[in-house]
């Protein structure tokens, strides 16, 4: 049985993989058997940085918290073990997003934290 070369699935499947690995870098770009291989890789990479982004994202809003809570003389630490103790569940990101967008009410939260 003959080798189909000029097939519309093979067409098909090229095309697709080069429109993904469009604006890559010289020939990763247009030559479907580096594209193959950078799309292969980009998709790995994409794949385990979505998980990553929890992380990044985690990061941020404890820089955030500690920012705001050292200009109120507490650390980030005490603050948090400050609201374990008076029962209070805030997550970082709602924490974080009161010390930027509420500082008033982050305010109050961290009083209530000192007095405990």
């Amino acid at each position: 049985m003959s080798r189909a070369i000029d097939g519309s699935k093979r067409k098909n499947h090229r095309k697709k993989i080069l429109k993904q690995a469009k604006g890559y870098w010289g020939r990763r770009g247009t030559n479907f058997k580096t594209a193959k291989d950078a799309v292969a890789k980009s998709l790995v990479y994409a794949y385990r940085d979505r998980k990553d982004r929890k992380g990044v994202f985690r990061r941020l809003w404890i820089v955030r918290i500690n920012a705001a809570c050292r200009e109120l003389d507490i650390s980030y630490s005490r603050l948090i073990a400050g609201l374990d103790k008076c029962g209070i569940i805030i997550n970082r990101k709602a924490l974080a997003w009161l010390a930027t967008e509420d500082p008033v009410a982050f305010k109050a939260v961290v009083e209530k934290v000192k007095g405990a």
